[in-house]
Formats: structure tokens, sequence, C-alpha cells
């Protein structure tokens, strides 16, 4: 077993079976519960579509106990030197998106994320993106000690977007089926070019907030917006809209990691009057 870097959340590890195969595999010591059992229910259905590659899932141990939990899938051998096929990606996406989701949230529920926020299912976007994310979040933002003066402003602002999501999400569409935590850190290339991801956090949303949280943190190419519209087109104000789905992880990483997110996230609640 060798230690893999990456990640702050689990340990992650390649391991090299006696029988010569590598898998990748990691674990945690103290998960929410489910967490594994999440991620894999996640990979497998955002592969059920046939629209992205994803690792295959090998086992996965998450049962309770107090035995360790953990979780290996099919080894990725990354490319140093082939760029992606962006166009390519862009269509999958397009197309992952298109396959759909029984309801905003999840049927069963669970919680994702390192925070486990909450994915009960609604019957609108408003309603999810406001109950299960945004007031969600305010609250965690809220007892952050380490945000200090600003968590009060913050998280108000958070709240007071929660109340204004129908009037500001555009216009409705139907659930799509979501990675949930699409930056590109979550996104392999092989030596071919072609794109996997991993690491998901897969709910029922409008497709908008996958595109947004690509566009917070880069590592996308033009060629992957431009491929998507070609397949779906975005309904008309989309760039306004932009804030609005990235409000979720802002408050996510402001929560975690603090640095420039908390900025960050007062930026993004300016630009839709909050």
């Amino acid at each position: 077993m060798q230690p893999l870097r990456g990640g702050d959340v689990a340990e992650a590890f390649r391991v090299d079976l006696v029988n010569g195969r590598t898998v990748f595999a990691k674990t945690h010591s103290r998960p929410i519960p489910g967490f594994f059992v999440t991620e894999a229910w996640g990979l497998s259905w955002l592969a059920e579509t046939g629209a992205v590659r994803v690792p295959a899932v090998l086992a996965v141990r998450d049962d309770g106990s107090d035995r360790r939990p953990w979780l290996a899938l099919e080894w990725i051998t990354e490319s140093t030197s082939v760029p992606p096929d962006e166009h390519a990606f862009g269509r999958a996406l397009a197309t992952l998106h298109g396959a759909g989701a029984s309801c905003f949230g999840r049927e069963d529920g669970r919680p994702t994320g390192s925070r486990g926020l909450p994915n009960e299912p609604c019957c609108s976007w408003a309603e999810f993106y406001s109950s299960q994310r945004l007031i969600p979040l305010a609250a965690l933002v809220r007892n952050a000690e380490h945000l200090g003066g600003q968590a009060g402003r913050l998280a108000d602002g958070l709240e007071a977007v929660a109340l204004r999501v129908s009037e500001l999400s555009g216009p409705a569409e139907p659930p799509s089926r979501l990675h949930g935590d699409l930056w590109a850190g979550n996104r392999l290339v092989d030596s071919s070019g072609t794109s996997w991801l991993i690491d998901p956090a897969c709910f029922g949303g409008h497709r908008e907030f996958d595109l947004a949280m690509m566009r917070l943190f880069g590592g996308f190419g033009p060629a992957v917006y431009a491929s998507y519209e070609a397949v779906t087109p975005l309904s008309a104000g989309w760039q306004q809209r932009v804030p609005l789905h990235q409000l979720a992880p802002l408050a996510v990483h402001a929560v975690k990691f603090a640095g420039p997110y908390p900025a960050a996230l007062a930026r993004a609640l300016q630009a839709l009057g909050a």
C-alpha cells in the first residue's frame, strides 16, 4: 500500500495486489454514517447513464460497525502529457445532465459531502436549494468561530437569498443528474484524453449548479462549455445566476478552510443583492 497525496477528507492509497492488479482504496477515521456507501452509489448512478467514465466500484465496507470503513475502486492511470478532449467532455456532461433524476435531492435522502448536507427529496430546485443547501450552510457559517465577526453577516446573507431562490433561479427545469462537486480536481484524464469523474456528491438538481462549480475553480477549457451548449443550450440569463449557484461551494469552503473564501462568498452575496 502506497499512500497518495490529495484530498482533504479521506486517506488514499495505491494498492498493488499479489495477483498483479492495482486498485485505488481510501479510508476515513471518522466519516459520517454511510459515507463510502453513498460515494459508491453516486459512482454507480453516474455510470448507469453511459454518458461519462467513472472508476468501477470494486468493494466497499461501511456497515456502521467499529471496523474502519473503506472503498476500493478501479485504478485509473492519469496522463501527464495528453490534454483532455474538452469537446468530448462537454458533450458527455450534457448527456449526463440530460439523463435526469427522479427528484430534486435524493430519493433515499442520504446526506453527501464531508459536512453531511441533507438531500431530502423536493419538488423544485428553489425548494431544494433553499432548504437543503443555503439554510443548513447558513447555520454552519454562523457557528464557524474562525470566521469571527463576519460569520453573522455571511449567514444573514445566505438566509436572505434562501427566501428569494424562486425569484433568482430563472426558468423552471426538470432535475438533472449532477456530480455535485465538479471541480477540476475531481476529473482525471487518461492517456487517450478521456475524462473520468471521481469523488461525486450526487443529487438531482439544476444543471447550472455543476457548471457554476466548474467556473468557480477553473481547470476546464472553453471547448467544454461550447460543446455543452451545442447539445443542450442554457436558459437566457444564466450568467447572472452563476453567483447564486456558487454560494453553496463557497460557503462550504469558507467553513472548512477560511482563507479567501469568506471574501469570495461576500462578493457573491453582494452580486445577488444580499
